[in-house]
Formats: structure tokens, sequence, C-alpha cells
């Protein structure tokens, strides 16, 4: 990851390169070092022309070597890297020594495929569209400007893969087609016609091709200049985001600082964004967040959509995904922005300009009261915001992680983008809501998880459930108004599994016992499950054995350095969740140690017409508040507005 640090104003001023900073154990992959671990493999492995690296990224060092870091001591840098050949297919894991230029350890496994990447999605439209049978099938439904064809390849799982093919690396297509050059390609499905391919070999297997109903008569179109009779707004204003004195945080290299807060920005192809040692006022929070899986299954069984279950970080990446931003449109204000490098199958380095955008928001009021004496005391609030755009084929997962002057932390994603739709003759299934002229848009959802490595006030945490009972009426309690808390610690594994519950407003905290605070209770920090959703189906569905993940919207497992993947490190053509349900069968101890929160958030979306052509932003959120992790409220010294509030 570089840096792009020069703070650009909403009128489009470019952005300039910013000093390196300090080099820090948690660096994230330079161009020189994805090209040098690709080297080392090509030199001591035999990896040729005929294999595809899927991944490259940092090897994280262990959290004594990072939290005991300080600024010039030695850095060892090791990446890890999955590679698998063309011919052969077994993928191999792989950890390479930067630092002694030599390969440290060489995995194949078998029975396994590694991540689909963008160079095999780009190359199967390429063979797949020049190919006589497909050309064939297209023009027998009157398609035969080929130009206005996308062929969309997806993974499978594995139960749903055609019989003798299951031990192949394959994908199966959706096509697409633009009614104008330019068009929305996702306006006009080419329904009973998927296809499915080798993505080693590029060979087409199998042709799928059953009859479609009529096609409709949709208007589909987003594009301003292609929708009918579009008279675009007149009376919006324009609104500038200015700070005349400049920002409030500061960049170091991939240090951020802002007011209190301190952290570190990463980035890697599975992830996206990941965000490192959050800290407050030097206290430390969490030595990693991100999301490590997002499920997306299509609650439809129809023969066009029974098949479409994404994973589509474990089976994609977020960071292969990730899109640049542009000033004044996906950020406003004063804004820095982060460039973010990554590789492709060859395993040479690419760069995604602006990938991660950096800027300050107001937020209305922080906290205020008016007192008949003193007057009026208003402070208004602010947030710093780190945010990366994701761009998944037709939809779009919009990231922000805020950070708050009361210590609030609040993970926010906002669902865009183009809906999955589909024609049909007669009724409108009941699998989806109608959006257009006989056009349904199925019902699904999508499921993030998120990966909150916590270390509040140090590495000795606890999770604990609260739970609000109200008291029966008796005679210490005759109006019936009493309310009491009541909470259990999680102590292992076997108990980490845990559901929200409305009617006892049941809670999550992370707590450190063994820092009592000046109250004398134990610091922590409280997960407010916003956007939990069930995951509605039956224990033997197919997709839910991939993701048992998704049965519960909390999870607490014991870190361990391997245990990154909920659904397991290979998704991709997966039978079982090899992930979180498999790590918790060892019932670790959860108490007072070093452990995971991982939370289940996201949408059940129930199609809208209002969601067509391009939906509205749908957003869902988690926060994590202090709870005892100060004595007060932290924001009593945020300062008044200059010359306003006081």
């Amino acid at each position: 990851m570089t840096q792009l640090a020069t703070s650009c104003h909403s009128s489009g001023a470019a952005a300039g390169p910013a000093a390196a900073g300090t080099p820090h154990p948690l660096d994230p992959l330079s161009a020189d070092e994805i090209r040098a671990a690709a080297g080392i493999l090509r030199r001591d492995r035999g990896v040729d022309e005929r294999w595809r690296f899927a991944s490259i990224e940092l090897r994280e060092p262990a959290k004594d070597v990072v939290r005991a870091f300080s600024p010039g001591d030695p850095i060892r840098r090791e990446a890890r890297v999955t590679v698998w050949s063309r011919d052969e297919g077994t993928p191999h894991k792989a950890v390479v020594s930067l630092t002694d230029d030599a390969v440290v350890s060489w995995e194949a496994v078998p029975g396994e495929q590694a991540n689909m990447t963008l160079d095999e999605w780009h190359e199967a439209h390429e063979v797949l569209i020049q190919h006589p049978t497909v050309v064939e099938a297209l023009a027998k439904r009157g398609i035969t400007d080929l130009d206005l064809v996308l062929i969309d390849t997806w993974a499978y799982g594995h139960s749903l893969i055609p019989q003798g093919l299951q031990d192949r690396r394959v994908g199966w297509t959706d096509v697409w087609r633009r009614s104008v050059r330019g068009g929305n390609p996702y306006a006009n499905p080419v329904m009973g016609l998927h296809f499915v391919v080798d993505l080693n070999t590029m060979e087409l297997l199998q042709v799928e091709d059953t009859p479609p109903p009529a096609q409709p008569a949709v208007m589909g179109e987003y594009v301003p200049s292609l929708v009918p009779g579009l008279q675009q707004r007149t009376d919006v204003k324009a609104l500038e985001i200015t700070q005349p004195e400049g920002v409030s945080f500061s960049l170091d290299g991939n240090e951020l600082r802002w007011q209190n807060w301190t952290m570190r920005l990463g980035f890697n192809h599975r992830e996206g964004l990941v965000i490192h040692r959050v800290g407050y006022d030097g206290r430390p929070i969490a030595h990693r967040m991100s999301f490590a899986e997002m499920v997306v299954p299509y609650r439809d069984p129809s023969p066009d959509h029974h098949r479409r279950t994404a994973f589509d970080i474990g089976e994609w990446g977020l960071g292969f995904m990730t899109t640049s931003l542009k000033l004044g449109c996906d950020c406003l204000g004063e804004i820095t922005y982060v460039d973010a490098v990554l590789h492709d199958t060859r395993g040479e380095p690419y760069t995604i300009e602006n990938a991660i955008c950096l800027h300050e928001e107001d937020d209305g009021v922080l906290w205020k009261h008016v007192d008949e004496q003193a007057g009026a005391e208003v402070r208004r609030s602010r947030r710093m915001v780190v945010s990366f755009h994701a761009t998944v084929a037709n939809y779009e997962y919009l990231t922000y992680w805020r950070f708050y002057q009361d210590g609030t932390i609040q993970c926010e994603v906002r669902a865009t983008g183009i809906m999955v739709t589909s024609p049909y003759d007669g009724t409108p299934p009941p699998y989806g809501t109608v959006v257009d002229e006989r056009t349904y848009a199925p019902i699904h959802q999508h499921f993030v998880v998120a990966r909150l490595d916590m270390e509040v006030d140090g590495p000795e945490n606890t999770v604990v459930v609260t739970e609000s009972e109200a008291l029966p009426v008796s005679e210490d309690n005759p109006y019936g108004l009493a309310v009491v808390t009541r909470s259990r610690p999680v102590e292992t594994e076997s108990q980490g599994r845990l559901d929200v519950d409305f009617a006892t407003q049941r809670s999550f905290k992370v707590v450190n016992r063994t820092k009592p605070n000046r109250l004398g209770t134990a610091p922590g920090y409280k997960l407010y499950p916003n956007s939990a959703l069930p995951s509605m189906a039956s224990a033997d569905a197919a997709f839910r054995q991939r993701a048992q993940v998704i049965d519960h919207p909390v999870w607490v497992s014991r870190f361990d350095e391997e245990e990154r993947w909920p659904s397991g490190e290979f998704c991709n053509q997966s039978r079982r969740d090899a992930g979180l349900p498999a790590w918790q069968e060892a019932d670790r101890s959860l108490v007072d140690t070093d452990v995971v929160l991982w939370h289940v958030f996201g949408i059940h979306h129930v199609p809208r017409p209002e969601d067509w052509p391009v939906m509205p932003v749908d957003v869902v959120s988690f926060e994590l508040k202090p709870v005892g992790f100060f004595d007060r409220n932290p924001a009593l010294d945020v300062p008044p507005a200059p010359g306003h509030c006081h």
C-alpha cells in the first residue's frame, strides 16, 4: 500500500505523494516485495508460466513482536502465497521469507480450489464469446452483436457441480446483454442460457440452453443519457465542505492519528481494508478489524438462480474488487487518499489508485444541556471516516469505519448497484418482487462477517453476555418498575455461539477483568448488533452447510493466527464450512485471554420497485461503544465551535 496523502478539497485538486513514513511490521507488501515473493517461488519451486498466483499477502508478525516494536527496530518480512498449476490443479500454500530470500514452507492442499481471480473472469468471457457453440446459442436468440454481450462467471458450491466435473476447477456463467453500447447489461438477462467452463483449460464443458420467457420491454437504464424523458433536478444547489485551517488528522506512512485515536491501515486481496492497532489515548482497543467473509444466497430455487450463492470475500476477494474513489463523488470535503498495491495471476503488482478515503465529517450534536442559570452548553460531534468501495459484478459495497470523539467505533456498509432480475411468463414467481414489465428481482440476503480481534486494555479479554430482566411486582417493587441486569462470561468456545434477544436486550461486551477501572469494574467495549438477521434456511440446505457461520450473529473464538476465515480458507467449490464451527470443536478456554469476536450482520433484501434500475443505498451497521473503558464522558474536553455554542 502506498500513500497519496496530500489533502484535497472537493473542487478536484490532484493528490500528491506522501512521505514514506517509518517502516512498520504491519505495512502491506510493496510492489517490489510482491515481485520478490513471486520470483522466489519461480526460482525454488518451479512456479512457471503454467501456474497462477491466487494470492500474495503479508504474513503478519506475531502480536508480541508488533507490541514490542519500536521505530528503527529491524523488521522481518514474510509473505503468504497461494498458487496452483493449471495443468495439475492442486493449490499450494507457501510462506516466503523476503528477508532471507527463501521459501519457509510449501504445502499442497489436495481436494481444494484456490480463490477465483479477475484474470480468469476476463479470460472466460473472452474465450466463450468467440466459441462457436456460444455464438450459435446466442444467434438462436437473435443476439448477433457480441460486443453487447457480457458473460459473467460465478463460482460453484461442490454439491451443485455437474457429475463428473467435481474434481475440476469450474465456473458457471450468466449471460447478459446491453441494449446499446454503454447500456446496463443487467437490464437484459439472457435467460435459460448458462455455460460450464473449465477455468484451467478454458474449455467449454457443458451448455444449459432452455427456452426462455418472452423478452419484456423493460426500462433498465440508469445512465442519464439513456433514460427516456429524464429531466434532472434543477433545484440542487452546491454544497461545499471546507476546513480552512486544514484537517485535524495526520498520516505517517500507514499510521493514522486523529485527536485521541491511533490506528494503522492495511490492505490485502481478500479483506480489502484492514485496520490494525486501534487505540484511544494510548490504550489499546483492538489489534485488528476487517471483513472476513460475505455470503450472498439468492433465495430462489428456479433453474436460473438455484446455484447463485456468492462468497464474495472467500471466492473472489474484496481487495481485488476494490475500485478507485473520485473526489467530490465518493468522498466530499478535505480528503486524503491512500493507494493499494495488489497483484495479478502472474504475480505482477498493480496499483489501485485512491483505494482508501480518509476524511472528517460533522455529526450533529455530541452533547448538550440547557440550564436556566448556566445557559446552553453544546458540543458538535465530529468523526474520522476510513472508507473503501468494492464493486462485485452487479453490486457495490461501500464500507465506512467511523471513529468518534466519545470513543465509539461504528462500521457501516451501504449496498447499492444493480439487482439481478428475470423475466417471467404468466404469474409472477413467489420468490421475488415485480420491478418492471414481466420482470422480477429474487429475494436474497447479504451476510457480512466482521472479524474483530479485540485487545481492550491488553490481550487478557473475556466476552460477557448481559441481559435485562424485569422483576415481578413485590413488596420491594410495588409498581412493577424494577429492571436489573444479569451477566455471565463466555467461558469456553462451546458457549461461543450467541444470538440476539430483543426481549432481554441481550448485549455482548469484551472486557478486561485484570485491569479494573477507578470504579472497580472491568473496562470494556460493547457490541451493538444493529443489523443482525436470521439465516431462514434448513440446516440441510447446501449453502448453509458451506456457511454455518450465518447460523448465529455473534461468535467468540480463541485467537489463532491461522484461523482467519470463518467459512474456511478455501470456499471455492467447498463442501462444508471448515472455519469457525470446526475450530470451536476444540472448546478452548475464553477466560482472560486473547479472543476474537465475530459479528454477522447484513441485509434481508426483499426487493422494491424503487430499487430498480439502480438501488438507492441500503444501509446496515454495527457499533462498538465503550462501557467502563472511561471513568466519565471522554468528550468533556471537546471545545465549543469558535464563536458559537457557548
